[in-house]
């Protein structure tokens, strides 16, 4: 656990790692142009003891303010971008220079991470600059204690309608600052109950004292906020954003939330879906809602970030045409240009919920005159629960990398969300967060690898997804070559063998519904959700093209031609811009019904693969993290053959086409 706590440290452990001849480097420190007192360089600094008593055994002491001594020098350096930092070994002398406090902060856990990956500090010439301006973990925490969508136990924010405060919170703030996370949201986008009053004096003093926590570590403090507060806290009969009533309450309540917690960044919204009120109720746009919040937090620095999870939940499934993919787009592509500039247009990756493949949402790159961030989810909620193991960055990368033909030059999603695309400084990249109360705060301890990756991807896209391993692995499992290239492994292949046993060709959604694991084919097919497959006898898929829905046509060109197209569509994601016969021929040869009997089969001999290549780590990784992961690998196995011989036999009833290979189908 590490010491009296009931909690693990994960890749801030600090075990003894090699000397490596790293200790000389680190053992006499000097501190120039930052002020010592200040609570960023504070933590800073204490970080650094810490990590070096721990690992090398050194005592660091900043002894001198000399920066021509040997030793480690940190330095203020004007001409760094702020969060920003260079670290060159020269001579004996190992400098740290820092564009400002948190840029000191992001370069010593990057020395840290040096040395806790056993590599040498000689030599060392790197600079980092974020590529991000902000960075930040959702949480969808309950006041109850309970997490929506949280499969790490509890909340560690919350008991019985109360704040917790405690060392773990800390150690939280010191997490997700190691990976250069700046921005934390608190609690759960669907505001209710005691958490509308956490902007109230029922919670005023908590939430301060949270709030400074976290700003020791240089991270800005966010909460979700109920769009009806004004009648659930503020006694009104009404919260249209256009009400001179309401925008009165608006103003006076941010002036006390400002005045009575430091280090407010500002509020995330959700607003008209999924039963949460919003602007629409009284006929006014997103855009109306979003700005008269904006204008209200505007005189402190703050920033309205708006959800573009808005589209209607009572679709009816005989309707071919209403289209819950369109809704993103739908809503918002006409009010571009109309949000405020402390506006921050939160977006999912995809246009649907955050499933195992998916397009990317039009809206990023869509939008052209207003503030765009990506959300992505990191918590498993479609992708296992974190039970079945799935390494996420490879798809995040994926979701970066993407080309929206925006504009020439600068149109992947990662140009559009760091501001390069529009030259502004209001964007960014959230995930939704997957921590809980349990000891290794993300339930299976191989899930942390998301946790850890998503931060160090916002700070640093350029990152691959084996990149990150290779710093995680050594960090939190084991330095043992052995174990870190079967880990790797592991994680490297896990997306595609968990798509492989659920998802075929991107239709998604055949699953439990509201628990959202395990398979159930018709689960959602005759639902509200507007989550179909529209599976019959002959075919599978959702026709999305310009005889369908026009999905495809949301999308720049040559994008909205390719997706258009049966002949022309990337086949991961064929069927959901595609109702296609099961007879129809794939690139490899096969045909659909066959790739579909294949996969699933493929997908859970991979999991039976993964989950022998973990038994031969026993002995050779802590006896907790093995149970642990063993666990939950045969928890994922009962899973994946659940999902192999569910999905090959309701599609060998549908079609009456037998699997070439004469396996059991049922």
């Amino acid at each position: 656990m590490n010491g009296k706590n009931a909690w693990k440290q994960l890749w801030l452990a600090y075990d003894k790692k090699k000397e490596l001849g790293n200790g000389v480097y680190v053992e006499k420190v000097s501190l120039i142009g930052f002020d010592e007192e200040n609570r960023v360089v504070k933590s800073a600094l204490q970080e650094l003891k810490k990590g070096v008593s721990g690992m090398l055994g050194v005592t660091a002491e900043v002894t001198e303010k000399d920066a021509e001594a040997k030793g480690l020098v940190l330095k203020k350096c004007d001409e760094l971008p702020k969060e920003s930092y260079s670290i060159k070994e020269e001579g004996g002398k190992l400098t740290l220079m820092a564009g400002d406090e948190n840029g000191l902060l992001y370069g010593v856990f990057h020395l840290l991470r040096q040395i806790s990956m056993e590599k040498k500090l000689s030599g060392m010439n790197v600079t980092c600059k974020p590529d991000n301006p902000l960075r930040m973990y959702n949480h969808w925490d309950n006041m109850d204690g309970s997490i929506e969508r949280g499969y790490s136990g509890n909340s560690f924010f919350f008991v019985k309608n109360d704040i917790v405060i405690d060392e773990r919170t800390r150690d939280y703030a010191r997490l997700v600052a190691s990976v250069g996370i700046n921005g934390v949201v608190i609690n759960n986008v669907n505001v209710k109950q005691a958490a509308s009053w956490l902007i109230s004096d029922r919670f005023f003093e908590k939430v301060a004292e949270l709030s400074k926590i976290f700003a020791d570590y240089g991270i800005k403090f966010f909460l979700s906020l109920n769009f009806a507060a004004t009648i659930e806290l503020g006694g009104l009969d009404s919260a249209d954003p256009l009400d001179e009533r309401v925008i009165a309450w608006w103003k006076e309540k941010m002036k006390e939330c400002f005045a009575k917690i430091p280090n407010l960044g500002g509020f995330l919204v959700k607003a008209d879906s999924e039963g949460r009120p919003g602007p629409f109720t009284y006929g006014r746009t997103q855009a109306d809602g979003a700005n008269m919040l904006a204008e209200a937090v505007r005189p402190y620095g703050g920033i309205i970030i708006w959800r573009c999870f808005v589209y209607n939940c009572k679709q009816d499934w005989r309707d071919y045409k209403t289209d819950r993919a369109r809704a993103g787009y739908d809503n918002f592509i006409q009010m571009d240009g109309d949000y405020a500039e402390n506006v921050i247009l939160q977006i999912k990756n995809g246009p649907m919920d955050f499933q195992i493949r998916e397009p990317i949402s039009p809206l990023l790159g869509g939008l052209k005159k207003t503030n765009q961030m990506l959300e992505v989810q990191v918590a498993q909620e479609y992708t296992g629960h974190q039970i079945d193991v799935c390494y996420l960055i490879p798809m995040f990368k994926e979701v970066l990398d993407f080309h929206t033909y925006c504009k020439p030059g600068a149109d992947t999603v990662a140009d559009v969300i760091s501001g390069r695309t529009m030259g502004n400084q209001n964007t960014g990249i959230a995930a939704v967060i997957n921590t809980g109360n349990d000891a290794n705060w993300t339930g299976n301890d191989l899930a942390a690898a998301n946790l850890y990756g998503f931060g160090r991807l916002a700070y640093q896209t350029s990152l691959s997804a084996g990149d990150i391993l290779d710093e995680w692995i050594p960090m939190q499992i084991s330095t043992d070559p052995e174990v870190i290239k079967v880990i790797k492994d592991i994680l490297l292949r896990s997306r595609e063998t968990y798509e492989k046993y659920t998802s075929p060709l991107g239709i998604g959604w055949m699953v439990t519904p509201h628990d959202h694991y395990g398979c159930s084919v018709d689960g959602y097919e005759y639902d509200r959700w507007g989550t179909y497959h529209r599976a019959d006898h002959l075919g599978i898929g959702v026709d999305r093209s310009d005889k369908g829905t026009g999905y495809a046509q949301q999308y720049y060109e040559p994008n909205a031609t390719a997706y258009n197209s049966v002949e022309s569509c990337p086949e991961e994601l064929l069927l959901f811009f595609h109702h296609v016969p099961y007879t129809h021929v794939l690139k490899t040869g096969k045909t659909l019904i066959q790739h579909i009997y294949d996969s699933h089969f493929e997908g859970y001999d991979e999991a039976e693969g993964f989950a022998k290549a973990w038994d031969g780590l026993e002995g050779k990784v802590d006896a907790e993290v093995f149970a642990n992961v063993k666990e939950r690998f045969g928890r994922q196995l009962a899973n994946a053959r659940d999902w192999r011989d569910q999905v090959n036999t309701y599609f060998y009833r549908k079609s009456g086409i037998p699997d070439e290979k004469g396996r059991t189908i049922y």
